[in-house]
């Protein structure tokens, strides 16, 4: 017996990671809320991508990207956050900001990375101005 007999089915492991991912996300908004952070949007998506969480600290409207890992054998979660996908927030991030009709404002992006190695507390790190 190989295996592969003993992997989720594919579609199981999509659901499970769209949920840890979910997990994270919320670990990341409870913690930017609770450094003084307001949140806007959580999850907001359109043509050019997604933005995680959208916050505001009264002075600037703060787009986040979360990432959420079990573990580091791939590295560290952000890592994970390329020049494409740094592109492809801010492409986004301007489609937010029309959409809410925001006129000129400051902005900033972050990385909120969540590390939830089997059998530790999660550790969350707040990456001001990532990129």
């Amino acid at each position: 017996m190989t295996g592969l007999a003993h992997r989720p089915a594919q579609g199981a492991t999509t659901h499970w990671r769209r949920e840890f991912g979910r997990w994270g996300e919320q670990l990341a908004a409870g913690y930017l809320q609770r450094a003084g952070l307001v949140l806007l949007s959580r999850n907001w998506s359109c043509r050019e991508g997604e933005l995680d969480l959208v916050l505001t600290d009264r002075a600037r409207v703060v787009f986040c990207e979360v990432k959420t890992r079990s573990g580091t054998e791939y590295g560290l979660p952000s890592e994970t956050v390329t020049p494409e996908k740094a592109e492809r927030v801010r492409r986004a991030a301007h489609q937010w900001l029309r959409t809410f009709r925001v006129g000129w404002c400051r902005t900033r992006y972050d990385v909120v990375t969540v590390l939830a190695c089997p059998g530790e507390r999660p550790r969350v790190r707040h990456i001001e101005a990532a990129f």
